[in-house]
């Protein structure tokens, strides 16, 4: 572009000389330095021409490229800017398929945790179930045990007969064999009571005071009006005694005293207190 401007400053300072030339000697015509001056002028303007054609092209070509950039500027901010759009897009689509993926997992937990919780009361209700089972089974194989072992014992009275006849003779090992089978076979009867009675007596006898004690609560506990119910009462408090029980000794002869009264129990339990210088009664111990 400065190029151009000198260039034409040039060729304008030519054209003057040119003219005043021209005006200073009219007379003498057309002269060589004239002819070569025009030349020159015309080469400078078609220089310039030429010049003006290249720059004129130039510019078209550099507009060409800056409109050629600019589109492919336009293109590429457009193209940015959708892509921008589409990454923002699809960031709050993820974090909002992340948002439903963390609430499903939170259910299925959830819903896990009601299957565990469900699956352990299933679990205990099977173990229960299986536990009933068995020990249903257990009976049945016990009371078919007990019913092939019923039939096979020898009658009620046959057994109790022989029971205390080899009590009375001194055959303590057989007697409590015998007693024990009746409690088994028949523990319903009222001469139950009294083999319960009777195994007490020969533990008594061997010193078992403890077994002694427990076979004398079974007749308490399970036959009150049996006809051996005062003496278990007795002997049990004797027994406790021999435990070192006194306190508790002394309270069941007591309670022989008050509800067998007259009868021979209450006539030893007085004197076994007498002897251990206690009273009859908690009342006459407190006056």
């Amino acid at each position: 572009m400065d190029t151009f401007m000198k260039t034409r400053k040039s060729i304008t300072f030519l054209a003057l000389l040119a003219i005043l030339g021209l005006n200073a000697a009219p007379a003498l015509g057309v002269s060589k330095e004239i002819v070569q001056l025009q030349t020159q002028v015309q080469q400078l303007q078609e220089q310039m021409s030429q010049m003006k054609q290249s720059f004129d092209e130039r510019m078209g070509v550099m507009k060409n490229l800056v409109e050629a950039d600019t589109d492919a500027v336009n293109k590429v901010a457009a193209a940015m800017a959708a892509l921008q759009a589409t990454l923002q897009k699809q960031q709050t689509d993820a974090a909002a398929h992340s948002d439903q993926l963390s609430g499903q997992i939170q259910s299925l937990n959830d819903t896990l945790d009601e299957l565990k919780v469900r699956l352990a009361k299933l679990s205990k209700q099977l173990e229960d179930v299986q536990a009933a089972q068995q020990s249903l089974t257990a009976q049945q194989a016990q009371q078919q045990q007990q019913a092939q072992q019923l039939a096979q014992a020898p009658p009620p009275d046959v057994l109790y007969n022989n029971a205390l006849r080899d009590y009375t003779g001194g055959k303590n090992d057989l007697a409590t064999q015998e007693f024990s089978d009746y409690v088994k076979f028949y523990p319903n009867t009222d001469l139950a009571g009294n083999s319960y009675f009777y195994l007490a007596e020969i533990q008594f006898r061997q010193g078992n005071f403890q077994q002694a004690v427990q076979n004398y609560d079974q007749v308490l506990q399970n036959f009150p009006s049996g006809n051996k119910a005062a003496s278990a009462q007795l002997k049990k408090g004797f027994a406790l005694i021999e435990l070192g029980k006194q306190d508790d000794g002394i309270q069941e002869l007591r309670h022989v005293i008050q509800r067998y009264p007259r009868s021979n129990e209450a006539l030893q339990a007085r004197e076994r207190l007498r002897k251990m210088g206690v009273p009859a009664s908690a009342r006459s111990g407190a006056e």
